[in-house]
């Protein structure tokens, strides 16, 4: 058996033989596979990383078009951000202008005074006759509704003894043992004289004064006015009990202006000899021009009297 392989190589200089050996042609043949099979490998991952960059590419096309189409989403946003910011911001100086007129109104009407203004410039109390004074006396309510001044609940917030929760107290509780008497605080018209089952006040009278103001008498035993009536302050309108939500007898007397509940308290300690104490206490009501109304009343051609003073506050709301 031949083990050997000769070769021949001829050119213009002659003829040479070469002599390989059964082993050095396996080496060849194998290097020779070698090199087919690392081109062949070559060329596939070669094939597979143009598709990946082709791929890639792809991507990157849509990612762009996509980061195009988000700056542009994003510039209507901040257009219409933009916009809306303007918008709130007209609203919103139309709003405080609309509030500050609303101020204005409501000054104007007596729903809210000017606390920092001084109680001279509110109220010019020296230049108030006698007249002026024990007419607004008579018309608004002042003095206690019964004889005892003693307050056991007073105005504001408190728990209330049946429901034992927290609640508005919108009057103040006077000792009244059963069977005192309550007086009407001012001149005025009996809107309510009858049991009021809403309110838990029981039999309750209910008194329309001048100029918005009115009165609540309630848990009474016995009520003797009538729905119409018109009363004088100092007039008899019932005695005290304990009718309604009541845990003993006493008397819930209640001051309102415009049907808005204020404190009685400054209106229960306001007199002559300490009239100018409910201005500077109660600031809600716009007094100045109150009072102004109550000195062109005065100064009328025929002074009214109790009676036509009555009849207004029916007319009032």
């Amino acid at each position: 058996m031949r083990h050997r392989y000769r070769i021949t190589v001829t050119d213009y200089r002659g003829a040479r033989h070469f002599t390989l050996s059964q082993l050095m042609r396996r080496v060849l043949a194998v290097v020779l596979g070698t090199t087919v099979l690392m081109f062949l490998a070559g060329s596939l991952l070669i094939h597979a990383l143009s598709q990946r960059v082709g791929n890639l590419n792809a991507e990157f096309a849509e990612l762009k078009s996509l980061h195009s189409s988000i700056r542009s989403q994003n510039d209507e946003l901040l257009a219409e951000q933009s916009r809306l910011q303007q918008e709130v911001a007209a609203k919103s100086a139309s709003l405080q202008a609309l509030s500050d007129e609303m101020e204005h109104i409501e000054i104007l009407i007596g729903l809210r005074s000017e606390p920092e203004r001084p109680l001279a410039q509110r109220v010019d109390t020296a230049s108030q006759t006698a007249f002026e004074k024990r007419l607004m006396l008579d018309s608004i309510p002042s003095g206690f509704p019964v004889e005892s001044e003693r307050v056991t609940s007073p105005f504001g917030m408190r728990r209330h003894p049946i429901h034992q929760r927290m609640a508005k107290h919108g009057g103040v509780d006077l000792r009244a043992p059963r069977g005192t008497p309550i007086f009407a605080t001012a001149d005025g018209v009996v809107e309510w004289a009858s049991k009021h089952h809403n309110s838990g006040l029981g039999n309750m009278v209910k008194l329309v004064h001048n100029y918005g103001f009115s009165t609540i008498y309630g848990h009474m035993d016995q009520i003797e006015v009538n729905v119409g009536n018109y009363v004088k302050r100092g007039q008899l309108l019932g005695y005290a009990g304990s009718s309604g939500a009541a845990t003993a007898p006493h008397l819930h007397y209640e001051v309102r202006h415009l049907n808005r509940r204020l404190d009685p308290a400054p209106f229960m300690r306001w007199s002559i000899d300490d009239y100018d104490l409910l201005f500077a206490k109660e600031d809600r009501v716009e007094w100045e021009s109150l009072v102004e109304v109550i000195r062109r009343t005065a100064n009328a051609p025929e002074r009214p009297s109790l009676l036509q003073a009555q009849s207004w506050s029916a007319t009032l709301p």
